[in-house]
């Protein structure tokens, strides 16, 4: 059985061990990245094919007749078009839980961070404005405690719940946003719109659908308090970018950490990638890079295809 692995190096490989998978009976091609005009070449003979963020639609499974399995090197499978796949019978897995305390981690950086405003008080420690103050200190940017702030969730599944945890931890107030198209009026979440206009820090953790997509724009934006956070460690898409840029130079809310962006690399640029925007950190779609974070995704990822062998499949995606 051939199988190919269309983006190999986007799991560094050089520090994580492949061999749960590459020691699997099977013929693999392993490719360190690929560019979405080579993958219907690449998987063409292939009955396995596992991709990170190689595009796989309804031309590349048409180009694939023997193909029987996709594994996605994520948990988000928005690079597969699903229902093409499932009408090829073609089954799709994904992976679950396996960057939790990574991105949790990460998430609460951005949050420590921009609180204690970590970056400002870096760059005047090394500037020459501490040592040109008459005081022992500096106290140039407003720090505010976490203690008593309400923090609100939106996504509350595995990444959502221990985010909540860590800000229960800080003595934060957690709040869990409810939408009517998916949750009714739940009497433990609060309304969306309520939860945005009435939350110190607001953490997204939510997939990106056609529901989420530009879920936060400018109207929500501007409901916000003037003092919040907006921290997005889950999909680009889902803020307006530009919306956030302004509102972040007009002083509509407090500061933002994005991990993610709408075009990933951003080859055509972006209006979150500039310096000049005040209170924003970005960093490079990292949150989950933790070593432990992709062993543990690659020893799911055989799992899965052991269990799709076996004729047992699990994480099964669409299903």
């Amino acid at each position: 059985m051939k199988g190919v692995i269309l983006d190999a190096d986007s799991l560094g490989p050089d520090d994580v061990d492949l061999g749960p998978v590459t020691r699997l009976p099977v013929e693999w091609t392993l490719y360190g990245s690929s560019k979405r005009e080579q993958v219907a070449e690449r998987i063409a003979d292939a009955a396995i094919v596992l991709t990170n963020k190689a595009p796989i639609g309804a031309a590349e499974l048409v180009a694939a007749p023997g193909l029987r399995y996709i594994g996605v090197l994520a948990t988000g499978t928005n690079v597969i078009d699903v229902a093409a796949a499932s009408a090829s019978n073609v089954l799709v897995s994904n992976v679950v839980g396996y960057g939790s305390a990574s991105v949790v981690q990460h998430t609460w950086a951005f949050i420590l961070a921009l609180t204690t405003r970590l970056p400002d008080y870096n760059v005047a420690a090394l500037d020459g404005r501490w040592a040109e103050s008459p005081f022992f200190c500096l106290q140039d940017f407003p720090v505010r405690e976490l203690a008593g702030k309400t923090l609100g969730i939106v996504g509350y599944g595995q990444l959502g719940r221990g985010v909540a945890e860590v800000g229960k931890a800080f003595g934060m107030e957690v709040k869990i946003a409810s939408f009517l198209w998916r949750h009714g009026d739940d009497p433990e979440r609060v309304p969306f719109d309520s939860l945005i206009a009435t939350a110190d820090v607001i953490s997204l953790h939510c997939p990106l659908t056609e529901e989420t997509r530009n879920l936060i724009g400018r109207r929500e934006l501007a409901k916000m308090k003037s003092t919040a956070l907006l921290i997005n460690c889950a999909r680009g898409g889902i803020v307006d970018e530009q919306a956030l840029v302004d509102a972040l130079e007009d002083g509509v809310i407090g500061g933002a950490g994005f991990d993610v962006l709408s075009e990933e690399p951003p080859i055509n640029g972006n209006p979150l990638l500039n310096q000049e925007v005040p209170n924003l950190i970005v960093t490079p779609h990292s949150a989950w890079v933790a070593r432990e974070s992709r062993q543990r995704l690659i020893d799911q990822v055989a799992e899965n295809i052991q269990a799709f062998l076996a004729g047992k499949p699990c994480r099964v995606v669409g299903s």
